[in-house]
C-alpha cells in the first residue's frame, strides 16, 4: 500500500457557543431525501441519511456556497467529499470534511511569525483505490441501551449552521442524528484567533435513559515522541488499557491489537464488545506497551514533565481540566483543555518511528471511556475540548 502523509487542504477562550441575538437558527427536517433540499425564509440545513450506515446522500458544494457564504468560510468538492476551510484574519486556519465530520487541520500563527499545522493526518490509498485519512479529530461515540447493547454511533455529519466573522471567531454547526434511537448529536466547531475548540451538545429524546461511551480523538503533530512532554498530569491515577481503535485511528503495526476484520468501522459492535472487555481486565498484560513495570496497568502519575519516549496507552482520571503538550523539537506547545469529560486518554506511539513521519504525533481524548456518561430521559448533555495556542 502507497502511503503519502500530508497535511491535508492546506487559551484566551470565550465559551463557544457564539449565537448572536440577531441570530435565528432554523429547525429542519434532517431526514428529507437525498434530492430534496428543505429551504426556509431563511437558511440553514442539508439533508442526512435516516441511518447512519446507508451510503451518504450526494453533497452540493454550491448550495452550501451560497447558503454559507460570507462568515470566512469557503467550499471544495473532493470526490464524494466537501472540505469546509476556516480563515481568520490573523492567519489562523481550520478545515473539516463532510460528511465524516474530521477535523483535517489546524494551522495557527507561531512566535516566529508563520503558521505552524498542530494536528497530525495520514492519508494512504485504500483498498479501492481510493484515498483513507486518518487522524486529526475526530468523534468516537458509541450509545448504549439499557440492556447493554450497541444502540447507535454517529459517523455521518450535516452541515447546520455557519456563524461569526473572520476578525473575530468562526464557528460551524455538524449535525447527527439516529431517527430510530431518538438521538441527536451537534458538534460544534469553533476557530478563534488562538484557540481550536469543539463542542459536543447530545440530546437524548427517548423515554429512558441512554449511555454514552467515546473520546474525542485528537491527533496532535510532533517531531517525534522523543522531543515531546506532558506537563501537568502529575498526581493523576491512570489505567492501562489497549489503544482506542476507530475509522481515524492511526496506531503503529506494533502494537498487537487488530481492527475488527468484520467491519469498515473499527468501532462496530464486535469490536466495542472486545473493548470493554479487554477494558475491564485489570490483570492482564497489554502486548506492545512498555513501562516501567509491565504488570503497571494501573498507578498515579508521578513525573509533572513527562516524557513521551515510551509507548504508551492510558485513560486518566482525577487530570486537571487543563495540561500542556511541549514538542521541543519545533519548539512549540499546545494547551489541552476540556469541559464535561471526567477522563484523558493519552496515547504515544513511541520514539522507535522516524521524526515527522507517519508515527510523529501524541494521541489526546476529552474520554468518557472507563465510566460512561448517562442522559436521563429527555435530556442533555455538553462537553468540550480546546486546542489552545500559547505560541503567540
Amino acid at each position: 500500500m502507497a502511503m503519502v502523509y500530508r497535511t491535508l487542504f492546506s487559551p484566551k477562550f470565550i465559551a463557544p457557543s457564539f449565537i448572536s441575538p440577531a441570530t435565528k437558527l432554523v429547525s429542519l427536517d434532517p431526514y428529507l431525501p437525498c434530492n430534496q433540499v428543505h429551504y426556509s425564509n431563511k437558511k440553514r440545513g442539508f439533508p442526512l441519511p435516516a441511518v447512519a450506515s446507508v451510503p451518504y446522500p450526494p453533497i452540493n458544494v454550491d448550495y452550501l456556497e451560497t447558503e454559507f457564504s460570507g462568515h470566512g468560510v469557503s467550499f471544495a468538492s473532493i470526490s464524494d467529499s466537501c472540505v469546509v476551510r476556516m480563515g481568520l484574519a490573523n492567519g489562523s486556519v481550520a478545515s473539516l470534511m463532510l460528511p465524516s465530520g474530521l477535523i483535517t487541520s489546524y494551522k495557527a500563527p507561531m512566535w516566529h511569525g508563520g503558521l505552524l499545522e498542530l494536528l497530525h493526518t495520514s492519508v494512504s490509498e485504500g483498498e479501492n483505490g481510493g484515498a483513507v485519512i486518518q487522524g486529526g479529530v475526530s468523534l468516537v461515540f458509541n450509545f448504549i441501551n439499557g440492556d447493554g447493547g450497541l444502540s447507535w454511533s454517529p459517523s455521518s455529519w450535516a452541515l447546520r449552521d455557519v456563524r461569526g466573522s473572520p476578525q473575530e471567531f468562526i464557528q460551524v454547526e455538524l449535525i447527527s442524528n439516529s431517527l430510530e434511537d431518538k438521538v441527536e448529536v451537534k458538534h460544534i466547531v469553533t476557530l478563534q484567533g488562538d484557540v481550536l475548540s469543539s463542542e459536543i451538545v447530545i440530546t437524548n429524546s427517548k423515554p429512558t435513559p441512554l449511555s454514552l461511551m467515546g473520546s474525542v480523538m485528537s491527533h496532535l503533530a510532533v517531531s517525534t515522541p522523543e522531543a515531546t512532554y506532558a506537563m501537568g498530569l502529575e498526581r493523576s491515577n491512570f489505567f492501562t488499557r489497549p489503544p482506542v481503535l476507530s475509522s481515524f485511528s492511526i496506531i503503529p503495526p506494533d502494537f498487537s491489537q487488530k481492527k475488527d476484520s468484520g467491519s469498515n468501522n473499527s468501532w462496530g459492535p464486535m469490536a466495542f464488545k472486545e473493548l470493554l472487555s479487554s477494558w475491564g481486565s485489570r490483570n492482564q498484560k497489554i502486548d506492545g506497551i512498555e513501562s516501567e513495570n509491565d504488570e503497571e496497568l494501573e498507578g498515579e502519575e508521578d513525573d509533572n514533565y513527562k516524557h513521551l519516549t515510551e509507548k504508551m496507552s492510558r485513560i486518566y482520571t482525577s487530570t486537571p481540566r487543563s495540561f500542556t503538550i511541549i514538542d521541543r523539537g519545533r519548539r512549540n506547545s499546545v494547551v489541552v483543555g476540556r469541559d464535561g469529560f471526567n477522563e484523558l486518554y493519552m496515547f504515544s506511539p513511541g520514539s522507535s518511528h522516524k521524526w515527522y513521519s507517519k508515527y510523529a504525533y501524541i494521541c489526546i481524548g476529552q474520554s468518557a471511556l472507563l465510566e460512561p456518561i448517562i442522559l436521563g430521559p429527555e435530556g442533555e448533555w455538553r462537553g468540550r475540548q480546546d486546542l489552545h495556542n500559547p505560541n503567540l
